[in-house]
């Protein structure tokens, strides 16, 4: 463990009584002040797209990159963010991540162009890159075992926070200062969130105490890591593209084989690659993760596909529409907070059962868009996004917990960020495929607007099936004993003067 490990962890040893101690307390609250700042961004953006797209004679093309590039450029920050923290620690990253991100935030709502949202929108996304692998590294920190579920499930509720602000704030800001003014605000919204988060970071987080010596980026495997992305993610964003999907699916293919060599290359060099081996070897966290990118992409494709319905297929004005997927923010809320204590006793069935109540209230959704009333369709939505909420919230922090107990503490960094790039990546390609379908079926009827919905739903339903297969393959697969488990097993021992204990493995999971 680095040194400022050591520092950071020291504080998690004593018990309190009353739960957390002060200094948990005051590191909790800047993670989740970060995981608000940056999260309540998408959210509020989701109702501010049409009037973006119309004041700036946006295409369908350029609207997917300012959705799908913030995703993209987080991914892609996030496992270079967790190394460095790693080596030299988190507080300086983190800074630097927020206040990139509020500069950028600023410039998206001061742009007059297309491209000008798009670069921000990137730019944007690196920051938050940059600061998100700082908080998981430093959660895996800090806390562990029990208590580290119940921080990921605090951390969660941040989400379902910022998800149930950002909808009524950003539809408050449009109808006070109309479309032209209203999505700019939405932007500058980022602005004093990310100055209170920059402040108490200043303030709470403990110094850097990282180990000395050279950050071993693999800036090789960062390159071929984003050639892979972009050959995903090109014929989702680019819909004009000439080329089929069996051609992109064929050069996709060799980023990853290039990357699967080079990574073995890399470590019989002596060298840490880009993905650290004991998560290469770790099942559960290969599983685990495949399950994370599932759930995250398609509910995030799945809000923004509702947002766009709501919005261009009912004419329902912003607010209205954001009252609609209020419910959704709410139940998850709720169920974020349970979850831990549902895990000790059901474990990775938690997850499973989620899964598979997420997709049902998934389809539920579709087809109300497509056959209920237009009189009775907003509450009917309404009905079905609380349930999807209540869903997703069992899944979320259960499936962070039980996929980072896994990752030894020296690669917390980097298994943190390794987890949120898959997902961001997972929601960039999903956003573009989800919102491609939609917009590319709408039209001013009605009925298109409704099917182009039920198809855009059946997208999301797919890779949430997708998930739900494999959480039930990760619950069959025996599960050895964690990683950061074993390392508390031996420090424990050592410091008691007793025998290390053997490793032995926990079929239940």
């Amino acid at each position: 463990m680095t040194g400022k490990a050591s520092h950071v962890a020291g504080a998690r040893r004593p018990h309190h009584k009353n739960g957390l101690g002060p200094a948990h307390r005051r590191v909790l609250a800047v993670c989740m002040g970060a995981g608000f700042t940056t999260l309540i961004d998408q959210s509020v953006l989701n109702f501010a797209l049409p009037d973006l797209r119309g004041s700036l004679q946006a295409g369908a093309t350029e609207v997917q990159w300012i959705v799908a590039g913030y995703s993209l450029a987080f991914g892609l920050a996030l496992i270079p963010g967790g190394r460095l923290g790693d080596l030299h620690g988190r507080k300086p990253f983190f800074i630097a991540g927020i206040a990139v991100f509020t500069a950028f935030s600023a410039l998206a709502g001061a742009a007059d162009q297309p491209w000008m949202v798009i670069l921000a929108r990137l730019l944007q996304g690196l920051g938050a890159g940059l600061v998100n692998s700082q908080v998981i590294g430093t959660i895996q920190d800090v806390f562990s075992g029990q208590d580290r579920a119940r921080a990921l499930g605090l951390y969660a509720v941040t989400g379902g926070v910022s998800g149930a602000l950002g909808p009524p704030l950003g539809g408050a800001l449009i109808a006070a200062a109309g479309p032209g003014l209203g999505w700019r605000l939405t932007f500058l919204l980022n602005v004093p969130f990310g100055l209170v988060t920059l402040l108490l970071a200043v303030r709470c987080l403990p110094p850097p105490r990282g180990r000395a010596g050279h950050a071993d980026l693999d800036l090789v495997g960062l390159v071929l890591v984003g050639a892979l992305t972009l050959t995903v993610m090109l014929p989702f964003i680019q819909s004009s593209a000439g080329a089929g999907p069996l051609l992109w699916a064929l050069l996709a293919c060799l980023p990853a084989a290039a990357l699967a060599g080079w990574q073995r290359r890399y470590a019989r060099a002596g060298r840490r690659p880009l993905v650290h081996p004991a998560l290469v070897r770790s099942a559960p966290y290969r599983l685990g993760t495949v399950v994370a990118m599932a759930q995250f992409g398609s509910g995030i494709a799945s809000s923004l596909v509702l947002a766009l319905f709501l919005q261009d297929g009912l004419g329902m004005p912003a607010v209205a529409a954001a009252a609609v997927s209020l419910p959704s923010a709410l139940a998850m809320i709720l169920s974020s907070a349970l979850a831990w204590r549902v895990v000790p006793r059901f474990g990775r069935h938690t997850v499973t059962v989620g899964l598979l109540l997420s997709l049902c209230a998934l389809l539920t959704c579709g087809l109300t868009g497509l056959l209920t009333p237009r009189s009775a369709l907003p509450r009917a939505l309404a009905l079905t996004q609380f349930c999807s909420g209540l869903a997703s919230g069992i899944v979320v922090s259960p499936n962070q917990a039980f996929v980072l107990r896994h990752a030894p503490r020296e690669a917390a960094g980097v298994a943190g960020g390794l987890l949120q790039m898959s997902q961001r990546i997972a929601a960039a390609v999903c956003v573009s495929a989800a919102s491609g379908v939609y917009l590319r079926g709408a039209s001013t009827d009605l009925a298109a607007h409704r099917h182009a919905y039920w198809h855009a739903v059946l997208a999301c339903a797919a890779v949430s099936a997708v998930g739900l297969t494999v959480s039930l393959l990760a619950a069959r697969t025996p599960e050895p004993v964690p990683v950061e488990a074993a390392q508390d097993a031996v420090r424990d021992a050592v410091q008691q003067r007793r025998p290390v204990p053997e490793p032995h493995h926990d079929p239940s999971g």
